[in-house]
C-alpha cells in the first residue's frame, strides 16, 4: 500500500468478531495479531485467498488443504491446534499491521487454562510483539515467532515456510496424521 493510499484511508476501532478455535485437547496455540479486511468478512481466521495460512498447515500436517470453515476446524481440532490472535481491538488501517494502534490484548488465560496448551506460536512478528509485550509474562511461556503466512510477506515461499512451521509443530500433533495413514498401526 503506497504511503499517500494509506495517509488517505482513515483509522477504524476494530474489536475481534469471532471467538478463538479451541478444545479442552489443544496442545498448540498458533496467534495471528489482528484479523484481516477478509477474515472478519469470513468471521474466520486467515480468511484472504492470498494468506499461505492453510496450505502451509494442511502441507505440515499432511492433510488434504481444507477448503470450507468446517473442513478448518477439523482438520486443526484433530491434530490439538487451537487459533486466536494476540490483539482484542485496536485502531487500524484496513488490515496494514504496521498502522496498529492503541491496543488491547486478548485474555489468553481462559484458552490455556481450559486446553493442555504448553506451546505458543506467533504468525509473525507484529504477533510475537504484541504477545511478548502484554501476554507472555503472565502465561509463562515462551512464543515461538515463526514467519508471517501474509501475503505481506513475500520473502518467503510457502514451500520454505512449510519447512520453517513444520520444525515448530511437534510430532506429536502430526502424530494423529501418521496413525491415520498406517492403518491404526504405532509407526513407533
Amino acid at each position: 500500500m503506497g504511503s499517500q493510499n494509506k495517509k488517505s484511508q482513515k483509522y477504524e476501532h476494530i474489536v475481534h468478531p469471532f471467538p478463538p478455535l479451541y478444545d479442552d485437547d489443544s496442545e498448540i496455540l498458533i496467534l495471528g495479531s489482528l484479523p484481516s479486511v477478509k477474515s472478519r468478512e469470513q468471521m474466520f481466521f486467515y480468511g484472504h485467498p492470498q494468506n499461505r495460512f492453510w496450505k502451509v498447515m494442511s502441507r505440515v500436517l499432511g492433510e488434504e488443504l481444507p477448503t470450507t470453515i468446517d473442513e478448518k476446524k477439523i482438520m486443526l481440532h484433530a491434530h490439538h491446534i487451537a487459533l486466536w490472535d494476540a490483539i482484542y481491538s485496536c485502531d487500524i488501517i484496513g488490515s496494514s499491521d504496521s498502522s496498529i494502534k492503541n491496543v488491547i490484548p486478548t485474555d489468553l488465560g481462559k484458552i490455556i487454562s481450559s486446553s493442555k496448551v504448553t506451546k505458543v506460536i506467533c504468525n509473525g512478528k507484529t504477533s510475537g510483539k504484541y504477545f511478548s509485550k502484554y501476554q507472555q509474562k503472565e502465561l509463562d511461556i515462551e512464543p515461538v515467532i515463526l514467519p508471517s503466512t501474509s501475503p505481506a510477506n513475500a520473502a518467503f515461499s510457502v514451500d520454505k515456510l512449510v519447512e520453517i512451521w513444520g520444525t515448530a509443530i511437534p510430532d506429536s500433533c502430526k502424530f494423529l496424521e501418521t496413525f491415520q495413514k498406517t492403518g491404526g498401526k504405532s509407526p513407533i
